[in-house]
């Protein structure tokens, strides 16, 4: 059961850690307005969430790896939507 665990953890925080690299990435190299360093990480701040409001959540229908995962996605397409406007 705990591996169960360990698994989405990882995967949560690899595709937060990624989105926060593929964020940096754009900005740094796609020629985009630089919109601050708290931006840049808000897919950490995502799977930060999802560490801390795991274990003293009950489980939820919705409260999933996948979702959580999606939220990071969504977070960083969001910042770099941000970093587009500026």
């Amino acid at each position: 059961m705990e591996l169960d665990r360990a698994r989405e953890d990882v995967f949560v925080a690899a595709v937060a850690a990624l989105g926060t690299v593929a964020v940096t990435l754009a900005v740094r190299f796609g020629g985009l307005a630089d919109p601050g360093i708290l931006v840049r990480l808000a897919p950490l701040f995502v799977y930060f969430l999802y560490l801390f409001t795991r274990s003293g959540l009950p489980d939820l229908r919705y409260d999933t790896a996948r979702n959580w995962a999606l939220a990071a996605v969504l977070v960083a397409l969001a910042a770099l939507g941000y970093a587009v406007t500026l």
